[in-house]
């Protein structure tokens, strides 16, 4: 895979305060990562740094095969993380002719870009007619203008209705589908579960896990079980050191997994000790519960 960005040990101080703790990361081609953490975790001073906005206090990082020089390297990149700000008087095909001034792009893209985010139809009305979202959504077609090879948005959902919510997550999955790499911060674990193939988890600048969002904690999932037997059961699953925690809780048996099994390997491995199940379901932690799991157990 080839490398888009590098993070290595960065540090922000300010005054007191160190937003960004010996944070190190890459972001590799052809994924969607997500930076997660609650407000104040150093997600948006992340991303500042490496868009040479705030300064660093200590580290390093480089774009693409690091002999780029920082300044080349972001004309490959799109990115918003303020809100979106364009001329409230001009239409969005005028606000976005401005931009591929700026950005020195021809003008050609607009359209399809504008189609792309669901504008199209509002190409011709005046910025300040539109809703959030829809200003939301101007702004992401506004840095998609050069092809960047990577779109980086700080918390894209903010402040967005349901609908709005939704329509943002789709043109980004729009986006990641035709090949461009996606790096979003986002408090929420919901965005990251279901828009996210990689996450890099922050807590007071400090990074917790990074990876694949589904082999976060390395969760190989959890049994819920019924059988006449239950205490049998327990005590069986108790004995194995496949199985981490069991718990009985209403007549149902929560058993963890400390590896890979699945539901016909351990039917078969309960039978054989006569015990029969009635119920067998298998499910996989929510990244809810690992997010907490992980954030708890980080003690200052």
């Amino acid at each position: 895979m080839s490398s888009i960005l590098t993070v290595d040990h960065l540090t922000k101080r300010f005054g007191y305060l160190t937003a960004v703790k010996d944070l190190s990361f890459s972001i590799e081609k052809g994924n969607v990562y997500g930076i997660l953490g609650p407000n104040g975790s150093g997600k948006s001073t992340t991303l500042g740094i490496v868009l040479n906005v705030v300064n660093k206090t200590s580290g390093s990082f480089h774009w693409f095969d690091g002999h780029t020089s920082t300044h080349d390297a972001l004309k490959k990149v799109g990115a918003i993380i303020e809100r979106p700000n364009f001329y409230p008087y001009m239409t969005a095909v005028q606000n976005l002719k401005l931009v591929c001034k700026i950005k020195e792009v021809s003008p050609e893209k607009i359209d399809e870009k504008l189609e792309l985010v669901g504008l199209l139809e509002r190409k011709h009305s005046k910025f300040k007619t539109y809703s959030l979202g829809m200003k939301q959504r101007l702004a992401i077609a506004s840095a998609l203008l050069n092809d960047p090879e990577i779109l980086i948005l700080d918390e894209p959902t903010n402040g967005l209705d349901p609908q709005g919510i939704h329509q943002i997550r789709e043109i980004i999955k729009k986006v990641a589908a035709q090949g461009t790499t996606i790096l979003l911060a986002s408090h929420l674990l919901d965005e990251v579960e279901k828009v996210c193939s990689h996450v890099i988890i922050l807590r007071k600048g400090e990074k917790l896990y990074s990876g694949r969002v589904d082999g976060m904690l390395a969760s190989y999932g959890y049994f819920e079980l019924k059988a006449e037997k239950m205490e049998s059961l327990k005590k069986f699953l108790k004995s194995d050191p496949k199985f981490g925690s069991i718990t009985v809780e209403n007549g149902l048996l929560t058993a963890y997994l400390n590896e890979e099994m699945d539901a016909t390997e351990l039917n078969t491995l309960l039978f054989a000790q006569g015990i029969t199940l009635s119920h067998l379901v298998k499910r996989k932690e929510s990244l809810e519960k690992q997010f907490l799991t992980l954030t708890k157990n980080q003690t200052h």
